[in-house]
């Protein structure tokens, strides 16, 4: 029983001491930064500036990107049917130029939806 003991003793050692030690000098594996979640917009259009693609809500300057979505009345639109006094919803990111690039902007709000039946 002793011999037997012994190897099961010997190959637990000699199978710990074969496993993978990484070195210490090695640097982990770098993780890639996830895009900022995006912020709510909600509000009423305050002041617009058609040239530099801006608009402002609740004293916050909003940019327009051509990565944009903008939707009136649940279909495409473009920038150029937004107007002063409008409702507006959507939602934004803060750029590394810390502007507030919208992301999605839905002109007059979101579209009512037909009751589920």
């Amino acid at each position: 029983m002793k011999p037997f003991l012994l190897a099961i003793i010997v190959a637990a050692f000699a199978g710990v001491g074969t496993l993978p030690v990484p070195a210490a000098d090695a640097k982990p594996a770098e993780k890639k930064e996830a895009a900022p979640r995006a912020t709510p917009l909600r509000g009423k259009i305050d002041a617009i500036d058609k040239q530099a693609k801006t608009f402002k809500v609740n004293e916050r300057t909003f940019q327009i990107t051509s990565d944009t979505k903008i939707e009136k009345d649940g279909k495409p639109a473009t920038f150029d049917d937004a107007a002063v006094g409008q409702n507006v919803t959507g939602s934004y990111r803060e750029g590394v130029d810390k502007k507030l690039n919208v992301v999605l902007l839905r002109i007059g709000g979101r579209p009512a939806t037909a009751p589920a039946k």
